[in-house]
């Protein structure tokens, strides 16, 4: 077993604090390409969470391969919905929780990665409806959405291969942690932040005409997360077909 090299640790450590890093403010985060371990980028992005609520009793399940198949069905359509995307920089899964960052430098941007969550919240209640044809157990999910400016730095270590874009800023863990809360208390299952709200809901507004789009939505506040918006949008025409027996042409 190889012991590690604490000083020429030193060194390179050393030579990451006395390098210049060159922080590069742009409307829109670039793509992995762009960045190396001498820049950083600082710009807009929208973070969406969707977590499993009552993992640990999904998991505790005796039955693996059915717990597999609940897993995989959730997770494969879920990075469907959401790796669509011109703004998409970043998709992946941390446990029972799937996750996209998006770059949206425009308020068109934030709807689409608002749109694509109540996609998500829609699509769970087909997921529900062909587990219970199998007789396998029901899951629920809450939804996390958080607009802000984030810092984004490369992150690993250099001529490895092994490094990773680090997210700094509230987007990101505000999406987290607001995904943490869905469907659970009066929280409903899509909760989103201020910044997001509020640049997003005139464009809702004008693709739901005749709608009272802002009575979806709940107002809270709390110390943690401040003000942010709960709500349980579905796309209908998916829903109704859905209700309607999801007969396929």
């Amino acid at each position: 077993m190889a012991n590690y090299d604490y000083k020429a640790g030193k060194k390179r450590i050393k030579e990451i604090l006395d390098n210049t890093l060159d922080v590069i403010e742009k409307d829109r985060i670039p793509k992995d390409d762009n960045f190396t371990f001498s820049n950083a980028y600082y710009g807009w992005v929208t973070g969406v969470f969707i977590d499993i609520r009552n993992s640990t009793d999904l998991f505790s399940n005796e039955d693996k391969e059915e717990v597999s198949k609940i897993i995989r069905s959730f997770t494969s359509e879920i990075i469907e919905i959401l790796r669509d995307s011109e703004d998409l920089r970043e998709i992946g899964i941390r446990g029972d929780c799937v996750y996209a960052i998006y770059t949206t430098n425009l308020k068109s941007d934030i709807y689409e990665s608002v749109d694509k969550a109540i996609y998500a919240n829609t699509f769970l209640g087909m997921l529900n409806k062909l587990l219970t044809e199998k007789y396998f157990p029901n899951i629920s999910i809450g939804i996390g959405i958080s607009t802000d400016k984030e810092l984004v730095v490369k992150a690993g270590r250099k001529g490895t291969g092994i490094n990773n874009s680090v997210w700094i800023g509230d987007a990101v863990t505000k999406a987290a942690n607001l995904s943490s809360i869905g469907n659970k208390e009066s929280y409903k299952s899509i909760n989103m932040s201020l910044n997001t709200y509020t640049n997003m809901i005139e464009i809702m507004e004008e693709n739901n005409p005749n709608q009272n789009v802002e009575s979806w939505f709940t107002e809270y506040s709390t110390d943690e997360l401040g003000r942010f918006y709960s709500a349980s949008v579905i796309k209908s025409v998916y829903n109704k077909w859905i209700i309607d027996g999801m007969i396929e042409d």
